[in-house]
């Protein structure tokens, strides 16, 4: 690997977010940990010391080195399995030469540098490296995207409820309107001020509201979207709670609205 390869590699790491650094170091550690007790490859015949260092270097090392290629690769690669398995055979190489320094310096291993243990150390470097990048892209994993719906109903707008208004008495004219509630030929109008019977078609009523926000949950009932508190629905049939108390029924013709809307 060339200098400009390595200052690419170096650069790649440095971007890693710092949190995602100290969870790829703590899963080396472990790794490290396993393979010092478990003592694979004939290590569990070296000094219990010597064994558990050799371990942590190579893996710590040589974990560092495949992280650093996975991410110069990540421009590249786009998917995460292919790009570990792409990381994998990179690193084999220069990992499997600090394996053979390890064993040298470590384990005091008398067979110096030489060129066929390095042959016979590249499979067994790839087959830990393959299984240590593969945990580290699972612990790197992106996590799943859950998408929040959420319904906004914007306030009525002026000339909504205005003609509507003009029919009710002067001090409930500018009072907040809950619902309406038909009466025979009449409609009884909820405020918060109060309410109010007005000689008036519920059919009618309902035209001059057309604009504003608000739904038919009933026959006989249309209520304003700001003053719905809560909603059940329950079987066949359901109710609103309004912001002054009151309760609503909820009928099957007018449940699909307020389903829409996200309160059902």
């Amino acid at each position: 690997m060339d200098g400009a390869g390595l200052n690419r590699i170096s650069a790649a790491w440095a971007r890693r977010p710092r949190p995602g650094i100290v969870a790829d170091l703590g899963l080396l550690l472990v790794i490290a940990l396993f393979l010092g007790v478990t003592g694979p490859y004939g290590t569990a015949r070296e000094p219990v010391a010597a064994r558990h260092l050799f371990w942590l270097f190579t893996i710590v090392a040589g974990g560092l080195i495949g992280l650093g290629i996975a991410a110069a690769l990540r421009s590249r690669i786009r998917d995460r399995w292919v790009r570990a398995l792409v990381a994998a055979g990179a690193m084999t190489p220069p990992v499997a030469f600090l394996v053979l320094a390890a064993m040298v310096l470590v384990l005091r291993h008398d067979h110096g540098f030489s060129g066929m243990i390095y042959l016979d150390l590249l499979w067994q470097v790839f087959v830990i490296a393959l299984a240590m990048m593969s945990l580290l892209t699972l612990l790197r994993r992106p996590p799943r995207r859950i998408v929040e719906t959420r319904t906004v109903i914007a306030p009525p707008l002026p000339h909504a409820e205005a003609r509507f208004r003009r029919r009710l008495s002067a001090g409930r004219r500018t009072a907040a309107l809950l619902a309406l509630e038909a009466h025979d030929h009449y409609v009884r109008v909820h405020t918060d001020a109060g309410i109010e019977l007005i000689s008036l078609r519920f059919s009618d009523a309902l035209a001059e509201l057309s604009g504003a926000h608000g739904f038919r949950v009933h026959r006989s009932w249309w209520v304003s979207a700001e003053a719905i508190k809560a909603a059940r629905w329950r079987r066949a049939s359901g109710e609103l709670e309004l912001t002054d108390g009151s309760i609503v029924p909820i009928s099957r013709s007018g449940a699909p609205a307020l389903r829409s809307a996200g309160w059902l």
